[in-house]
């Protein structure tokens, strides 16, 4: 990613793994894992099933302790999106984007301009009285990453969000997260199985390998942002997918 224009702040890291090890029982999950994400870079995070990648992401986000080493974030102010939506179905749209504002303790007004404004950014302002049912899954996962703005999180963690959407719904979210992402320039961690999808999301790409998990290879992707569906289709992004998928093949 480009560095032109970063202030000092926007190199210092948001989330830092240091010697990190991970065990459940007698399986160790994780091999000692030493990461850094720093604001403004969103990193992509591809591995075998099995491998730990989740793990990762509940480790970053203080679900779960390491069993050694230390995680250290700048905030506990996180943003965490799961492969499911996870909504209220007796909630609307604006209802569910609100949850963590009245948590949090916002008052109505303060959370409802925040949703003004979170809505707007991934489009669902003509939605925001609609309930869950009458929305499709894409909808759905879009007041999810709502939801998760409303606190305007340091650090987003991501955990296979559009894994089970079709390809043309897939697609267009990943455009408008890459959208949101150039816009607000937070922290990010993506987990995904789509080399393809790991490749334009990420300013820096991680491969890790089979349990116990650690980290073998790792991808500067070069394009600004924002970016087009069309980089796809460039040659360049067809061998650095290529390069991604093979160090994935070795590591599995």
């Amino acid at each position: 990613m480009c560095s032109r224009g970063r202030t000092r702040s926007a190199l210092d890291p948001v989330i830092a793994f240091t010697d990190v090890t991970k065990s459940f029982g007698s399986i160790d999950a994780l091999d000692p894992l030493h990461l850094t994400i720093r604001k403004g870079e969103f990193v992509s995070l591809v591995g075998p099933s099995g491998c730990g990648k989740s793990t990762v992401l509940r480790l970053g986000s203080g679900l779960i302790e390491p069993t050694d080493g230390t995680v250290s974030r700048s905030s506990d102010n996180v943003g965490y999106i799961f492969q499911e939506p996870t909504l209220m179905p007796w909630r609307t749209v604006e209802q569910n984007v609100t949850f963590l504002g009245e948590l949090d303790g916002l008052s109505r007004q303060e959370a409802r301009r925040r949703a003004d404004e979170v809505l707007s950014l991934v489009g669902l302002q003509e939605f925001r009285n609609h309930y869950p049912l009458a929305l499709s899954g894409g909808m759905k996962m879009r007041t999810s990453i709502a939801r998760s703005m409303l606190l305007d999180p340091d650090l987003f963690l991501f955990d296979e969000p559009f894994g089970a959407l079709d390809q043309i719904s897939r697609a267009r979210l990943n455009a408008e997260l890459c959208a949101l992402f150039s816009e607000r320039r937070f922290a990010a961690l993506f987990v995904t199985h789509s080399v393809d999808e790991a490749v334009f999301l990420a300013s820096r790409l991680l491969v890790m390998s089979k349990r116990p998990g650690r980290l073998v290879a790792e991808f500067e992707i070069p394009y600004e942002f924002p970016r087009q569906p069309g980089i796809r289709y460039e040659p360049e992004f067809a061998v650095l997918a290529g390069q991604v998928a093979a160090a994935l093949a070795e590591a599995s």
